[in-house]
C-alpha cells in the first residue's frame, strides 16, 4: 500500500477514521444566482434545514450538486458552506470524484481539513475506452492508498460511461480505506450481488453514540473547531444575514462513545427502490429524492428498522412514481425545482442545464402534493 497523501500523516487525527453509514443520506444540491455564480448562502440555509431532520448524513458535491459543473475553487467553497452549517452529528460525505489520481486526493484533503467524515469517488470518465480494468482499479486503489479520508465508491452508469464490475467491487472491499459503495443503477440485482460479492471484506470497528448512531469527527472535535457560522432558512428568506454558530456536541461524548462491528457498506442510490435494497442487505441510501422530499425517504428507511416491512414498502410505493419523474426523467432542473416547491432553495441548474417548462413545473408539484416537508 501507498504511503498516505503529502502532508497528511496516519498518525493525523483526520485520517482513516472509520465510519458507520446506515440510514438515509440527502444528496445536495448548489443553489446559483442568476448570474450563475454559487449562492453560498442557500447551501447553509439548506443544510440547516436538512441538520434539523433525521437524515443520517449529507453528501456534497455528487451528481445532484452539479459537481462537474464547478471549477476547483467553487467546490471547496461550496464543501466549506456545507461543513460550516452542518449539525456534528450529520455524517458528511464529499464528492472528490477528478479525472486524475491527484486532482481526486487534493480535493480529498481539502474534505479532510474540514472535517469531513469521507469521500465519494466516482470512475474518471473522460478517457473511459482507454481504461481497461486494470487501470480503474489502480484509480480507486491509488486514491484509497492516500486517501486523509475513508473512499465509499461511486457507481452511477447513466453518468459515467462505465460500471464498476461487481467482481472489482468484491476486490476493492478488501482495502481497508475502501469501507463503502453507493450504486445509482437502479438496478436490485446489482444490490444483491454487491452485497453478497463483499461478504468476506474486512471487519472494522466504528465509533458510534449510546443509541448506536454514527460518532462524526466534527462531534470530536473542540467546540471551537466546530463551530462555523450559517443563516437560518427564516432569516435567508427575511433578507437578514446574520451570522450564528451551529450546536456543538455534548462535552462528554468520547466518555460515552460505544464500538461496533461493520463490514463493507452497501448504500442504494435510487429513491425507487430503497426498500428493496434494504431488504437484500443495503444499509441505507444516499438519495436525490433525499434532497426535496427527506422526510419521505426517511419514512421508508424508519419504517423497514422498526421491522414493519409493510408500511415501509407502502412508503416506497408512494415515492417511487414522484422519483421516477423528478428524479429519474427531469434530473437535476426537477430536483432543484421539487427543492423550490417544498421549502428548500433549489433555483435553476447551472447551463447548458436548462430549467422546466410550465407544464414540467406542474407535474413536479402535482406528484409531490402529499408529501410535503
Amino acid at each position: 500500500m501507498s504511503p498516505p497523501a503529502q502532508g497528511i500523516a496516519p498518525s493525523h487525527p483526520l485520517y482513516n477514521i472509520p465510519m458507520l453509514m446506515e440510514g438515509v443520506f440527502a444528496a445536495l444540491t448548489t443553489p446559483f444566482y442568476p448570474d450563475e455564480r454559487v449562492y453560498f448562502r442557500k447551501i447553509e440555509a439548506n443544510v440547516a434545514h436538512y441538520s434539523r431532520s433525521l437524515l443520517a448524513g449529507l453528501v456534497a458535491l455528487g451528481s445532484t450538486g452539479e459537481a462537474v459543473a464547478l471549477n476547483d475553487s467553487e467546490s471547496r467553497e461550496v464543501l466549506k458552506a456545507v461543513a460550516d452549517a452542518a449539525a456534528p452529528e450529520k455524517v458528511l460525505i464529499a464528492g472528490v470524484g477528478r479525472e486524475s489520481v491527484k486532482g481526486t486526493l487534493e480535493l480529498a484533503e481539502a474534505a479532510a481539513e474540514l472535517k469531513f467524515d469521507a469521500v465519494l469517488v466516482r470512475p474518471p470518465s473522460y478517457y473511459s475506452t482507454n481504461l481497461p480494468a486494470n487501470a480503474m482499479r489502480n484509480y480507486f486503489t491509488s486514491v484509497a492508498d492516500r486517501s486523509p479520508l475513508p473512499v465509499v465508491l461511486y457507481n452511477i452508469p447513466k453518468c459515467v460511461p462505465y460500471q464498476i464490475p461487481i467482481e472489482m467491487i468484491g476486490e476493492l472491499a478488501q482495502h481497508t480505506n475502501i469501507i463503502a459503495i453507493k450504486d445509482s443503477s437502479g438496478s436490485v440485482d446489482r444490490i444483491k450481488a454487491t452485497v453478497e460479492a463483499t461478504q468476506d471484506a474486512p471487519r472494522r470497528t466504528v465509533p458510534v453514540t449510546q443509541i448506536f448512531e454514527a460518532v462524526t469527527g466534527r462531534m470530536l472535535a473542540a467546540p471551537s473547531e466546530a463551530a462555523g457560522s450559517f443563516v437560518s432558512a427564516g432569516d435567508l428568506a427575511a433578507g437578514a444575514a446574520v451570522a450564528t454558530a451551529p450546536p456543538v456536541a455534548p462535552p462528554k461524548i468520547r466518555s460515552t462513545m460505544r464500538t461496533r462491528e461493520v463490514g463493507f457498506q452497501v448504500l442504494s442510490g435510487s429513491g425507487s427502490t430503497l426498500f428493496e435494497s434494504l431488504q437484500l442487505g443495503a444499509v441505507g441510501g444516499i438519495l436525490a429524492f433525499g434532497a426535496c422530499a427527506p422526510q419521505a425517504c426517511q419514512e421508508i428507511y424508519l419504517a423497514w428498522k422498526d421491522r414493519d416491512l409493510e408500511l415501509s414498502k407502502a412508503k416506497q410505493q408512494r415515492v417511487a412514481p414522484a422519483n421516477k419523474r423528478i428524479v429519474v426523467e427531469l434530473g437535476i432542473a426537477g430536483i432543484k425545482y421539487a427543492c423550490d416547491f417544498n421549502g428548500f432553495f433549489g433555483g435553476r441548474p447551472r447551463s447548458p442545464l436548462l430549467g422546466l417548462t410550465a407544464e414540467e413545473r406542474a407535474q413536479v408539484e402535482s406528484v409531490l402534493g402529499d408529501m410535503r416537508n
